[in-house]
């Protein structure tokens, strides 16, 4: 038996040796080689067999708080004789309410006798929560942070009053157990934000930041390797979300990016996604001998297979983009233009294939600039023109409205198409003037109509983004009303998906405006863009142009078929009309008109033709 010698501080001799011979045991685990390498369960396991070995108690247990603080549930248990075990055990506060509000007040609960105690004499009813015969508790709360999270609780089977080091150890012993649980959570926490910094969360690709990261790694080695950044591209995700719905387009970029990643080389380096349907790969040339191409033509062949989607086959492809270094460039950020000015290209050549980086874009690039002085000269001097295509009734038998074009007829290139001239347009700003100059040029032409006694068919006008951010865009429009005496109902404007994503009030006041006028609203190359149902529904468009990429293919492409479907019952339940772009033989005209195509334009009826051609023409037809 223990001898009392009281000291200065209450304790005595022994009992400050016993103290001291628990923190030492204590201290001699946690600082012992291999500890801190341990899984968390196995640190708990060696916590719990030394507390209950120090304080030769009978059974050493951890329970963990239920969400809510509802319930207790034992994690381990260790018996000296029996050692560590996992046979599962729960404590519901509903029947133990004075022992889990003890344990919340953050009290250190002892008793030498638990059935006599008020705090944990509805214990006895389950065997004091150990499953055999336990008396004397000495229970030390566990926190995760600042949150009760647990108790760590040792028992013995015959009553024992539990000494001031007893509780000082239990105490430490909890306190290690809650630094481990929230250092624990740090590393978790640590972890998932260099998982969301690092990685893209839909598909688990690394992202941008990471390939940024690890070209600069790359480039800024002593002898850097030589290597190629490739960009992705999937050829027309938009169509298949707007044609087939958002989740099949998921689908496809979720396929697409198990492949890349898939992909065996012995050169491939990482796989990142870089934009919505845009994705890099690092490739390493493993040997001076090294060929690129045929490790292109390998990622090509992979990725470029039918992505099965339900019961549906959808023919998807990619274009990939090129750049290497320092053949093409040492620097970051130049490469990664390069790659994508080179993807550009594969798409400008039409798609599914992969372009290398030149010069030539490079110098295309700096021609553009030459090439916009140009056309604002050729806007403020009036040398552009205006074309226009007829639009044919569903049956093909009549003329029932034009779409206006602009052509540029250039001094020293010769007579050049919207797509030469249009993207500059676009790239420099000038897209909303020249939009307006096309409006007022439609009114001039549709005055001089009625001046010769002809009845021009409504002109569908292109409207770009930027001029329908133009807050005096309906004032614009009203003033070449009047000033030509040109009826509202006479103008059709169109605008592309991307141009109306923009879901403000005044967006939807400015369409409204515009319909009031009398001038009919459509939706230009459609399954092309950005555009929900919910948008189209909630404003006032009357018309989708199918782009012509759905009907080239027709009747023999399932998935512009299938497409193509998907529009034109879509617009049946929207209420809207369907006019059909590139129709160019009888089979697409077959086709469509058996699936209740309202209207047809292409090559088969007309090809765009200048002001005084659609004159003659309408003076046949009349």
């Amino acid at each position: 038996m223990m001898t009392w010698h009281p000291t200065a501080n209450g304790l005595s001799v022994e009992q400050i040796q016993t103290f001291f011979g628990y923190h030492k045991a204590h201290m001699q685990l946690l600082h012992s080689i291999g500890f801190s390498g341990l899984c968390k369960s196995k640190k708990l396991e060696a916590l719990t067999a030394l507390c209950a070995d120090l304080l030769k108690v009978d059974s050493s247990a951890i329970w963990v708080m239920g969400p809510g603080g509802s319930s207790l549930s034992r994690e381990q248990r260790y018996q000296p004789q029996a050692g560590h075990h996992y046979a599962p055990y729960h404590l519901e506060r509903a029947q133990h309410p004075l022992y889990f509000s003890a344990l919340e007040a953050a009290e250190i609960l002892f008793t030498h006798d638990a059935t006599q105690d008020s705090r944990t004499r509805s214990l006895r009813d389950n065997t004091l929560h150990t499953g055999c015969s336990m008396l004397a508790m000495l229970d030390a709360p566990i926190y995760d942070g600042s949150r009760l999270c647990g108790v760590l609780c040792l028992e013995s089977r015959e009553p024992r009053h539990w000494s001031l080091t007893d509780i000082a150890c239990v105490a430490a012993f909890a306190d290690t157990i809650s630094l481990i649980n929230t250092h624990e959570a740090w590393l978790k926490s640590r972890k998932e934000l260099d998982y969301i910094t690092h990685h893209d969360d839909f598909t688990g690709l690394l992202n941008q930041r990471s390939l940024q990261y690890r070209v600069q790694q790359l480039i800024s080695q002593r002898n850097p390797p030589q290597f190629a950044l490739l960009w992705f591209d999937i050829d027309r995700l938009n169509a298949i979300n707007n044609g087939m719905g958002g989740q099949v387009g998921d689908a496809v970029i979720s396929e697409i990016a198990l492949r890349l990643r898939g992909v065996l080389l012995p050169g491939k380096d990482l796989v990142a996604r870089v934009g919505g349907d845009e994705f890099a790969m690092l490739y390493r040339f493993t040997s001076a001998t090294d060929d690129i191409r045929e490790a292109v033509a390998t990622i090509m062949a992979t990725i470029n297979q039918p992505v099965q989607v339900g019961q549906q086959s959808l023919a998807v492809s990619t274009s990939v983009g090129i750049a290497i270094f320092p053949d093409d460039t040492e620097d970051l950020a130049t490469l990664i233009r390069y790659s994508e000015s080179a993807m550009y290209q594969a798409k400008a050549y039409g798609r599914r294939q992969a372009q290398y980086f030149n010069q030539d874009v490079s110098a295309s690039a700096k021609a553009s600039f030459l090439m916009e002085h140009q056309l604002i000269e050729a806007i403020s001097n009036h040398d552009l023109s205006v074309f226009y295509q007829p639009i044919m009734s569903g049956d093909a038998q009549s003329i029932v409205g034009c779409e206006a074009l602009v052509r540029w007829q250039h001094h020293s290139l010769g007579f050049l198409s919207p797509g030469e001239f249009l993207p500059l347009a676009y790239e420099v700003g000038l897209i909303a003037e020249l939009d307006f100059w096309v409006l007022e040029q439609v009114c001039k032409d549709i005055k001089l109509s009625r001046d010769r006694g002809l009845a021009m068919p409504i002109v569908a006008v292109n409207l770009s983004a930027d001029a329908l951010v133009d807050p005096l865009l309906t004032d614009k429009v009203w003033d070449l009303l009047e000033q030509y005496q040109v009826q509202g109902s006479q103008l059709e404007l169109e605008m592309i998906e991307d141009a109306i994503k923009d879901d403000s009030s005044l967006l939807q006041q400015t369409l409204e405006q515009l319909v009031r006028m009398g001038i009919k609203l459509s939706i230009d190359d459609f399954g092309t863009g950005y555009s929900s149902l919910l948008r189209l529904k909630n404003l006032p468009f009357t018309t989708l142009k199918i782009d012509r990429s759905f009907i080239e293919d027709l009747p023999k492409s399932a998935d512009d078929c299938a497409i193509t479907l998907s529009i034109l019952g879509m617009a049946k339940g929207l209420g809207v009309s369907v006019v059909a772009e590139g129709v160019e033989n009888d089979e697409q005209e077959r086709w469509l008109q058996q699936q209740g195509c309202n209207y047809l334009q292409g090559f088969k009826y007309y090809k765009p033709m200048p002001r005084d051609d659609l004159f003659k023409v309408l003076i046949g037809v009349k």
